[in-house]
């Protein structure tokens, strides 16, 4: 006791308020479970940077978007000079608030980065097999942060009052009136009127800023727990904790902390060039960031040659766009084609068979039911919510892309093509041409998932190391 009194009385008053703090609240103990103590694959490549910068440009987002609220009004009508209260308000940031464009751009800049990182960082599981046993859960929760992403930035993208934000949230929420039954009352619930206006701008206000955020910092939140409570993944897919040392520390792994966050430092220089070059030399992008069209005020009496919603949501609304009543009948074919298949290959009894038959019978009918619109939301709506069922569609026997066999690599290779390709689709304007191609790339995309039971076991795979293999460098 005496001892310990004495070490007390010497300790630095860093040490003595850290101890007072940890006697109250588990600062220290949480630092040591989340960074100092939390051992991660000491094979981590560039690809694990991109988690960590989607949390910086989380805190950019949250820290501009705060001063943003500070001088935004979101009011739809017309002030004295004729323009919309809410446009003028953007303007009023852009030019007379004290460094307020450079907090504008950072936050128009960010949503585009967001969706930048996270798309890489989706991509580095996917090939690495991170949404596979035990992390299915850390890739749900993913998935979700990826559905709050695209619900908050279409409610950010109304809020300056353009033409392309009226005109794309015009033909974005008519989308629901498409919903057999309750699709126009939603639409309604959801723009509070009859057209886009003054109650929408509100609405999407309060749940771009409160709502949504809210519901994302706790996604976010439970994302990492979920992380470190079964350990981060590597380029080997090898689980670390199978091989410990006499104190239970996993021989492949190193403390997160002071390791990895030097090395998140240095993904974090690189991408904060980037993205300040951008801000300061072409914040709009050509178009892709801030499209020319938003700067003009909206005009409910005139509509834009050509709506598109930002280039992010483009691959999805190229799918949907490719969803006419020829795509139906495709559809109606292939559903034909499975069973028939399945009749004639597949396993089990005659009762199992005719189940078959009557299931692809239901789903033919109901595809000529409801009309190509419908059936566009659909498509549009599973091409995001495929990505949750990812860790039971995949029979590989191997996680990580290096040990499959090389013609994956080639499958996964065209996957980012079509995707791009799609993406590109969506921002031209429609022609019979493009509409054939984003037809392709949809029954490519969809293929790729709902085929992935058959053809991920299919090939002569590598085989995979007892201890994660890592060159120093």
């Amino acid at each position: 006791m005496a001892e310990f009194k004495q070490a007390a009385a010497n300790a630095s008053a860093g040490e003595k308020l850290m101890t007072w703090v940890d006697n109250r609240f588990p600062a220290t103990k949480l630092w040591n479970e989340h960074a100092a103590q939390y051992y991660a694959p000491k094979n981590f490549n560039f690809w694990y940077f991109f988690g960590s910068l989607a949390l910086l440009v989380l805190v950019i987002q949250i820290v501009t978007g705060i001063f943003l609220v500070m001088n935004y009004k979101p009011d739809g009508t017309l002030n004295a000079a004729g323009i919309p209260v809410a446009f003028a308000s953007v303007e009023y940031i852009m030019r007379d608030v004290p460094w307020g464009w450079l907090v504008r751009y950072m936050h128009s800049t960010g949503a585009s980065a967001f969706f930048v990182v996270v798309y890489l960082h989706m991509y580095r599981g996917l090939i690495y097999g991170s949404y596979r046993t035990p992390r299915e859960l850390v890739w749900i929760f993913g998935c979700l942060i990826f559905l709050c992403l695209m619900a908050e930035a279409f409610m950010g993208y109304l809020l300056p009052w353009g033409q392309m934000s009226y005109w794309g949230a015009q033909v974005i929420i008519n989308l629901f009136s498409a919903i057999p039954f309750v699709g126009p009352d939603l639409a309604i619930l959801i723009r509070g009127d009859y057209v886009v206006g003054d109650a929408t701008l509100n609405r999407f206000f309060a749940l771009h800023v409160i709502a949504v955020p809210l519901v994302l910092l706790g996604l976010v939140v439970a994302h990492l727990i979920a992380l470190h409570e079964v350990g981060s993944n590597n380029p080997d897919g090898i689980e670390i904790k199978a091989k410990k040392d006499a104190n239970g520390i996993p021989l492949d792994g190193i403390p997160f902390h002071p390791y990895y966050t030097v090395h998140d430092i240095m993904g974090v220089a690189g991408f904060l060039i980037v993205f300040t070059a951008v801000i300061f030399f072409a914040p709009e992008f050509g178009g892709y960031f801030l499209e020319y069209n938003n700067f003009i005020p909206a005009d409910p009496l005139k509509t834009p040659s050509h709506i598109a919603p930002v280039w992010y949501f483009t691959p999805f609304y190229s799918m949907l766009r490719a969803t006419t009543d020829w795509m139906v009948h495709v559809f109606a074919a292939l559903i034909g084609l499975s069973a028939l298949f399945s009749l004639v290959k597949g396993q089990g009894g005659s009762g199992r068979k005719i189940g078959g038959i009557v299931a692809a019978a239901i789903g033919i009918a109901l595809l000529y039911t409801f009309e190509a619109k419908f059936w566009g939301v659909v498509i549009m709506g599973a091409a995001v919510v495929i990505l949750a069922f990812l860790p039971w569609l995949d029979h590989s026997p191997v996680k990580s892309i290096r040990y499959r066999p090389d013609w994956h690599k080639i499958v996964y290779g065209v996957f980012v093509l079509n995707f791009v390709m799609l993406g590109w689709l969506g921002i031209e304007p429609p022609s019979p041409v493009y509409e054939k191609m984003a037809q392709v790339g949809t029954l490519f995309y969809l293929g790729f998932f709902l085929l992935m039971p058959w053809w991920s076991q299919l090939g002569t795979f590598k085989q995979v190391p007892e201890r994660v293999t890592f060159h120093p460098h």
